[in-house]
């Protein structure tokens, strides 16, 4: 039986501030759902994030719907090989996206994530989360986050406070002592974050973009995933996103949590078991 699906998404703005169309990616499958969030790409000559998790999702989507009981890391692992063979993208200087993936049949759920796109199952005893927390374990050092809490703000020297830490992040990508997301490394499928669970044991799953779960995560609007679900079961998800946006208005120049953009993408999904 199909489980209840919703969805919410909002577009972020880009670096310049401005509303473009959103990078994270939501696909909705008979057996699955994906839920990509494409890295914004501050290198002009390089396809942007967006794009990226785009195709990744077109390549995902058929083998989870062709291949119902292959492993899902070597489902990953052939959908980022084959986007990079047929776009030549090469490793480290490739656009790139986190990864939450979720499947299902009658008797089991599974869930991977890659990077941070969290899933949260729910049983009877609460929320169980299922997290990739290698990159937010990076050390971050001075840079524009420093800058940020200053009070300096968003404009010029933020992106160039900005490239100088992505320039520093990348040499960490998908590396065994820094952290592991989707680009043009297939290898990389096999470093995500696993976890199933008895259908029978599930009720809902939550599945969001760090746009959403940084309400949880960083600004502490929701004191507990358990929160954002009750929220969203009496308000509906687009709701949670408003909760999150409403703490980013509140915090325009980026000194009470420091960010890449004062808004980012919010994707939220709700898998309902019952």
């Amino acid at each position: 039986m199909m489980p209840r699906i919703e969805v919410a998404e909002r577009p972020g703005v880009g670096l310049d501030g401005a509303v473009r169309p959103s990078e994270d990616v939501v696909a909705v499958l008979p057996n699955a759902v994906v839920l990509l969030d494409g890295a914004t790409t501050l290198d002009p000559d390089l396809p942007t994030g967006g794009w990226y998790a785009s195709r990744l999702a077109g390549e995902l989507a058929g083998r989870l719907v062709g291949y119902p009981d292959a492993d899902l890391a070597d489902l990953l692992a052939a959908a980022i090989k084959a986007l990079a063979r047929d776009n030549g993208l090469i490793p480290g200087e490739s656009p790139s996206s986190t990864v939450a993936l979720l499947r299902w049949n009658d008797h089991l759920v599974e869930g991977l994530v890659l990077a941070d796109s969290p899933i949260v199952a729910f049983t009877a005893d609460g929320p169980s989360p299922l997290v990739d927390a290698r990159l937010a374990a990076m050390p971050r050092g001075a840079g524009y986050r420093d800058r940020l809490a200053s009070g300096a703000g968003y404009g010029d020297d933020h992106l160039v406070a900005l490239r100088e830490a992505a320039t520093s992040m990348s040499r960490r990508r998908n590396t065994e002592d820094g952290f592991w997301v989707a680009e043009a490394d297939p290898d990389a499928a096999h470093y995500a974050e696993r976890a199933t669970w008895p259908r029978a044991a599930l009720t809902q799953v939550l599945m969001a973009s760090d746009g959403v779960s940084c309400g949880v995560d960083t600004y502490r609007v929701f004191p507990d995933w358990t929160a954002v679900r009750d929220l969203a079961a009496a308000d509906g998800p687009e709701a949670v996103l408003d909760r999150v946006r409403a703490a980013e208005l509140d915090d325009p120049r980026g000194t009470r949590w420091p960010r890449a953009k004062p808004h980012d993408d919010q994707a939220l999904v709700i898998v309902d078991f019952t």
